[in-house]
């Protein structure tokens, strides 16, 4: 049951994405917190019933990325977002995801990793972020133009923050794992 929720999230973001490029801007926030929602039940659900599997430790993940990375790029090209954070947003992902990668490939193993409190910092304050930026579209006067700006940065430095942590981190595990390999041989 936690994967087919953690599934209802993933085929919920065309229908997000739709609303949003098509102005409908409460719809899309609806659409967004029902995301947000199911993405805490079908973890909460997964421990509460100990149905904790393979599968939903890389849905789960992959289902944040996709919404985070496609709610940022869409209102980056409407302009609601600016630029430079949706480049910093996707980038970091992308850099991340590429470091799983390349570890596979050169260690060939399944890496384990645990997010740091800034990473999920960071995810929060993307995810409030997207929220607060769909609502002050819906109805700008419900959100004054400092918040955005408090977000923006504060979603930038998080980001950058919690990449550089994520690149030190994973350094260093290639090196730990090359250094006992060396010792093996």
């Amino acid at each position: 049951m936690p994967n087919f929720i953690t599934l209802i999230r993933i085929v919920a973001i065309p229908f997000f994405l739709v609303l949003l490029s098509s102005g409908l801007y409460l719809e899309a926030l609806i659409v967004f917190i029902v995301s947000g929602l199911t993405d805490f039940l079908d973890g909460a659900l997964a421990r509460m019933t100990n149905q904790q599997t393979p599968l939903g430790s890389y849905l789960d993940p992959v289902a944040d990325k996709l919404l985070v990375m496609s709610s940022f790029v869409m209102l980056g090209l409407i302009r609601a977002i600016p630029p430079w954070l949706v480049v910093l947003v996707v980038s970091r992902d992308i850099i991340i995801l590429s470091g799983y990668g390349v570890f596979y490939f050169l260690v060939e193993e399944r890496l384990v990793s645990r997010p740091s409190f800034i990473g999920k910092l960071s995810t929060v304050f993307q995810l409030v972020t997207v929220g607060v930026v769909l609502l002050y579209l819906y109805d700008s006067q419900l959100v004054a133009t400092w918040i955005d700006d408090f977000l923006f940065l504060a979603t930038a430095i998080t980001t950058i923050t919690s990449g550089f942590q994520y690149i030190y981190r994973g350094l260093v595990l290639l090196q730990n794992r090359a250094s006992s390999l060396n010792r093996l041989s």
